[in-house]
């Protein structure tokens, strides 16, 4: 594992420094122009960056001007550069870009075709046959240079090696050579910020995050850092260019331990505005080197990670070998993890997910969750899963679905010559589906079509219809109702009845109503009466049936009374002086020879 430098001390501490020319970040109150790097120029300093999405510059100064400049009302601070390192750690198998579900959306026709990645690291060596279609451009931030497409360190050529192997990760070519990556047709940049020993500074970090924004990079991959903050400058620079809608991943560093206890995730990663990546082995645990923190966002594959490299000449190992005519090599850390997540950023925008913000929460929302239970310090929201996160960009199946019900579970053959269905059609949203026409249903009972015509009623999406039973003969049926609509989507629902011979003699006796009349008592207590009508399921009055009743006023309790019933099937209960208020009744009990009471009251409520 390569180790993790250090960034220098705040403004406060650079006061104290002595007459040596530093390296720092000189930040004015606006974006610095000519005027503003006259300052620095006149205070002895060389000017190296001039930045936009921070107001800052990168300059060497004499430490005897640092007092002075910070003395100046238009300088804010006055920070000093530090060093960041390729994060990195060695072991064995390539497996990663597969395990995170990149074929299976890659066989959906999406290999993130033109989206713009950049690889803010060593360089990337272009020529490889994994990458030289891919390759669009760069620049060299180490020797601050364009392109010049040498191998000998000269542009955005990789040397190390490092950048070579997590570009490929992100986007080696899908060309039957070596391996594939994440984002097999993206357009690739190489960001040369790490020199030929893998270190750098953040003063080139920042120039590349700038010239990422300038040039409308919509994903970079940072897989180097530090484990000290390096100040207010860099994080601004950071936090900028994720508000410009860059999608920003960083190694979360190799700085853990077994247990996986405290916060030692490493900067940029341990921004907000970054997504910071944990790395896994092939049995979807944490190596016991990947860091840990609450600012671990997703995990992704990060030991043995088969990937380009840039030549035979190698200062790690494991050394790379010849693959398919062309240099790969295996690598181990959550620098391997990082581009798996940032070529993953990369399909989801070619899906057409405008938004960084929203890149960022599919990929977290679909992760498959290997920790504990949500958001963990181990893992963040879990294992990078593309597949997933595609897979819930697209719309729901067109559907139809069609719930259908009978007014009756069993009508009475010789009495009921009518069945009324009713149709809820709705789509795969569960929303209604109105406008339908007779002719867009079809209507089978017990599979043999039948014809019923259904209507639309006034709630959107219900549908009745009069299903003819008078030539059914007793038994069960199932009717079925298939509903199509503007799409040319079907869908079927269906219901099922029973048809038997009505009963010989009543069964069941029923409350038919309760009616109210006043009469007698003072002017304003007359005397209530509640007139309670019995009858059996053949609709005739129910004599000698024994009825007892609550009587509710305003709610609450006032009255009981029983009595039976005469030849009409009427029995009347007398409220003496009954004062004003809203009375209801409910029948407790009826008792008639022969008859079951059905248990029901009829709505009622009389005011007086």
């Amino acid at each position: 594992m390569v180790a993790v430098g250090a960034i220098g001390p705040t403004s406060s501490q650079v006061q104290a420094a002595g007459n040596n020319k530093i390296d720092v970040f000189v930040s004015f109150d606006k974006t610095p122009g000519v005027a503003e790097r006259a300052v620095v120029e006149r205070a002895g300093g060389t000017v190296r960056f001039s930045y936009t999405i921070v107001p800052a510059v990168a300059a060497s100064v004499p430490e005897a001007a640092i007092q002075g400049l910070l003395n100046n009302p238009n300088i804010t601070s006055v920070e000093l550069d530090g060093a960041v390192y390729a994060v990195d750690a060695e072991l064995d198998n390539a497996w990663g870009v597969k395990r995170i579900g990149s074929g299976t959306v890659h066989d959906g026709g999406n290999k993130g075709t033109g989206v713009k990645i950049g690889i803010i690291d060593s360089g990337v060596d272009y020529t490889h046959q994994d990458l030289n279609d891919v390759y669009v451009g760069g620049y060299d931030f180490v020797e601050n240079q364009n392109d010049l497409g040498t191998r000998e360190g000269d542009g955005a050529m990789d040397v190390y090696g490092h950048g070579t192997h997590v570009a490929g990760t992100a986007c080696a070519e899908d060309n039957g050579l070596g391996v594939v990556g994440v984002a097999p047709e993206c357009a690739l940049y190489s960001l040369r910020v790490l020199n030929n020993d893998g270190v750098g500074s953040w003063s080139a970090t920042i120039a590349a995050m700038d010239w990422a924004v300038l040039n409308g990079l919509q994903v970079v991959n940072l897989s180097l850092g530090s484990s000290q903050d390096p100040g207010s400058t860099v994080k601004a620079a950071f936090d900028n260019a994720e508000a410009g809608n860059m999608v920003i991943v960083a190694a979360g560093g190799n700085s853990g331990n077994p247990a996986g206890k405290g916060n030692n995730v490493i900067y940029p990663a341990k921004y907000a505005s970054v997504i910071a990546v944990a790395a896994t082995d092939s049995n979807d645990k944490r190596p016991s080197w990947s860091s840990t923190g609450e600012e671990i966002e997703l995990a992704a594959p990060g030991v043995s990670v088969l990937s380009t490299w840039n030549d035979a000449d190698s200062p790690h190992n494991p050394q790379p070998y010849l693959l398919d005519g062309d240099y790969y090599k295996e690598g181990s850390g959550t620098s391997m993890a990082s581009p798996h997540v940032a070529g993953a950023a990369a399909l989801v925008i070619h899906a057409g997910v405008i938004s960084n913000d929203e890149v960022r929460a599919i990929l977290n929302s679909t992760a498959d969750d290997i920790g504990a239970t949500g958001k963990d310090t181990l893992y963040g929201y879990g294992l990078v899963n593309v597949a997933a996160a595609i897979a819930s960009l697209a719309p729901p199946s067109p559907v139809v679905n069609v719930n259908v019900s009978t007014d009756k579970a069993s009508y009475e053959s010789g009495v009921d010559t009518t069945a009324t269905l009713t149709a809820i059609v709705t789509d795969e949203n569960g929303t209604a589906i109105g406008g339908l026409t007779p002719a867009d249903f079809g209507t089978n009972v017990n599979s043999v079509p039948t014809v019923v015509s259904f209507a639309e009623t006034a709630t959107a999406g219900t549908y009745t219809g009069n299903l003819d039973i008078s030539g059914l003969a007793d038994g069960n049926y199932m009717v079925e109702a298939t509903a199509t609509d503007t799409r040319s989507v079907s869908g079927s629902g269906s219901a099922n009845f029973s048809i038997a011979p009505a009963p010989s003699e009543a069964t069941t006796a029923i409350v038919n109503s309760i009616t109210y009349t006043t009469d007698g008592g003072k002017s304003g207590d007359k005397h209530l009466n509640i007139r309670v009508a019995v009858i059996d399921d053949f609709g005739n009055p129910v004599a000698n049936a024994s009825v007892s009743i609550n009587l509710n006023r305003n709610g609450s309790l006032v009255a009981t009374g029983a009595g039976t019933t005469g030849s009409d099937g009427v029995v009347i209960f007398s409220y003496k002086n009954a004062p004003s208020g809203t009375y209801t009744t409910s029948i407790t009990g009826v008792t008639a020879s022969g008859l079951t009471w059905d248990g029901n009251t009829p709505p009622n409520e009389f005011v007086k």
